[in-house]
């Protein structure tokens, strides 16, 4: 429940000042247009109350299945950013694993509490609805039918009201509810017995065509579909606020066309007055009555012939702007970004460095194991020894597909290799689990260590993290929470004068020619030294993911927003310090006396050397939770 909730969560809140920026950008255009006629002032706000149950993300989720498949375009990181959090909560439809775990009873009882407050709410409010829903809809069953013919019979006199159409049924009823509409597909016009006794001939005719125009306008429909939204988000104090402008300019809508249609000012304005005070309000906003909205305002409108403009050719074209680019932004860019928020997946990268782990992999775009409900693969054997501080290196993998080795790593480590993570992005978890160190020796089935010799690198450590993942699940008993939310993080992008970067020139040997095995640093490499990064046949991508470990951006993801293709060979120059001094805490040393900072910054050096910069943004990143974990039998 509470692992569900932090998923949730995020994604309601983002949904929630969408929906009100929307309703602040509703009020503002109503304020323009407060000279224009109250039927457009109506549907802005009718767009507001539906924008509650219309999430941008749902557009942009839709726009990401109409990009042709030719088409490769990458946003610019300032409008990347902007739409894709505007695109929240859905942006990332991919299917999160949340794995179950055990959480303090204290902390899973508040979304527990949460979820009961608002689903006692939504009952409330549907059940007060609903009940005077159905009291409307018995009188208008015992209502008595009467003829168009027949329906004004008063003050001696029977009349026939023109205005009222022969496919709406007229029943009288008993009760004291003013004239009214029920019914939104067959709508029943309800008359209070006696009401010809109370209103002359052309008060009953201009009462009546307001009434008409209800029908006409579906007011009915687009009452209820208001009163779904109010009762799903009845916390939220701006759908009521909706609702109230909804029924004061659709009342004022109702009174243009009488005015319209030929009616006295005076005559009319007397019938209301009239109705409201022998009859009582209508008990629903989805029966139309007469009486609705502030009654003072709308007696000085009708009878000051306070009447709107018609909107003007430009005005029409802007909000036919407005409502087109609302609709179409979201689609265009899930039809735009979608793809590159699947290729540019957020993993950890070879992190390598002078005299450190001896084994590595090329994790680079290496997809962290998923929990679809497939068993992962797991080791045949494997043994679990504590680590030897003394030992040089530190790392995961092995040479032999047949055999998988972790040097002196921590349970953390495990849990970040496994998920592709950066420090900052895993939570969690007691102390032993960040200052024990494990040295784990495994062999690898024969089955799945012979279709690792012909596989690509990059899907042999996919397969070397999923057994990995098994052994975490069933030695360490660990368990993990996920959610997705908006934190800051640096964009790689090309720097004023373009980039400086040199097409790789390693070719790769035939296979079983001598140098296959290619010397270190000779080969394909990405490699972090103390005051340089080196590469050989590497992506810009793969760069992006290295230059999180650097102490100066540690703490932050940076995503590739260069748009470059291709692999290339490159150095980077910098101030070795930053670097140094992280080398050896991690070591436990004690910081270095000698360091080189005469280089430039690590920012400095990008843009100077390789024509890239890196610019603060922000952007949604995956946040795990060690919920559960135990320390392991040695074995």
């Amino acid at each position: 429940m509470l692992t569900a909730f932090l998923h949730i969560a995020p994604a309601l809140e983002n949904h929630l000042w969408q929906s009100t920026a929307f309703a602040a950008v509703a009020w503002l255009i109503a304020i323009a247009l407060r000279k224009n006629q109250a039927r457009t002032r109506y549907w802005i706000w009718f767009a507001a109350s539906i924008k509650f149950l219309l999430p941008f993300s749902l557009l942009f989720a839709i726009g990401s299945y109409l990009r042709p498949v030719h088409l490769v375009v990458v946003a610019p990181a300032p409008v990347s950013v902007a739409v894709r959090q505007m695109a929240q909560p859905f942006s990332n439809y991919a299917p999160v694993s949340v794995f179950a775990a055990p959480v303090d009873a204290h902390d899973s009882n508040i979304p527990l509490a949460l979820t009961l407050i608002w689903a006692l709410g939504f009952l409330v409010v549907s059940a007060s609805w609903l009940r005077r829903w159905l009291r409307v809809r018995k009188t208008c069953a015992t209502g008595t039918p009467v003829s168009h013919a027949n329906a004004w019979n008063g003050r001696g006199r029977t009349g026939t009201l023109a205005c009222v159409p022969l496919n709406v049924c007229i029943k009288l009823s008993d009760t004291l509810i003013e004239p009214g509409v029920f019914g939104i597909f067959r709508p029943v016009l309800m008359l209070p017995a006696g009401i010809a006794d109370r209103l002359t001939f052309a008060q009953m005719n201009a009462i009546l065509a307001h009434e008409m125009s209800h029908i006409r306008r579906r007011d009915n429909l687009t009452a209820a579909l208001h009163m779904v939204v109010a009762a799903v988000f009845w916390f939220h104090p701006i759908v009521w606020w909706i609702g109230a402008r909804l029924v004061e300019e659709r009342e004022n809508a109702c009174d243009e066309e009488v005015m319209r249609l030929g009616g006295e000012p005076e005559t009319y304005a007397e019938g209301i007055l009239e109705v409201c005070k022998f009859y009582t309000e209508s008990p629903v906003v989805c029966v139309s009555g007469v009486s609705g909205a502030d009654l003072k305002k709308r007696i000085v409108r009708i009878m000051s012939l306070r009447f709107a403009q018609k909107l003007t050719v430009g005005a029409k074209l802007l909000l036919a702007s407005v409502a087109i680019a609302a609709i179409a932004v979201p689609l265009a860019y899930g039809a735009i970004a979608a793809p590159r928020n699947a290729i540019f997946k957020r993993v950890s990268v070879l992190y390598l460095r002078q005299g450190g782990p001896a084994y590595g992999g090329d994790s680079l775009h290496t997809p962290a194991p998923d929990d679809d409900g497939t068993p992962l693969p797991s080791f045949e054997v494997a043994s679990i020894k504590p680590g030897d501080p003394s030992e040089r290196g530190r790392g995961f993998g092995s040479p032999d597909p047949s055999q998988f080795r972790v040097i002196n790593m921590t349970a953390r480590g495990m849990i970040e290799f496994v998920y592709g993570l950066k420090d900052f992005q895993l939570i969690g978890g007691p102390d032993w689990s960040k200052s024990k160190i494990y040295t784990i020796n495994a062999k690898v089935e024969d089955s799945i260590a012979k279709s690792m010799q012909g596989a690509s690198r990059q899907e042999r450590q996919r397969q070397q993290r999923m057994m990995l993942h098994s052994l975490l699940n069933d030695r360490f008993k660990l368990s993990v929470s996920h959610v997705t939310r908006d934190e800051p993080e640096y964009a790689l992008v090309v720097a004023k004068g373009g980039p400086k970067l040199t097409p790789t020139t390693w070719v790769a040997p035939a296979p079983g020619a001598p140098g296959m095995q290619a010397a270190p640093g000779k080969g394909p490499h990405l490699l972090l030294n103390n005051g340089s990064i080196s590469a050989i046949n590497q992506p810009v991508s793969g760069l992006a993911d290295l230059l999180a470990f650097m102490p100066e951006i540690e703490g932050h993801l940076v995503v590739d927003h260069t748009g470059i293709t291709g692999n290339y060979d490159y150095t980077v120059k910098f101030s070795s310090e930053a670097l140094d001094r992280k080398f050896a805490q991690e070591a436990g040393a004690p910081p270095p006396a000698n360091t080189d900072d005469s280089g430039p910054s690590i920012f400095t050096a990008l843009e100077e050397q390789l024509g890239l910069k890196l610019e603060m943004t922000k952007g949604p990143v995956d946040i795990y939770t060690i919920e559960h974990i135990e320390e392991p039998s040695e074995n």
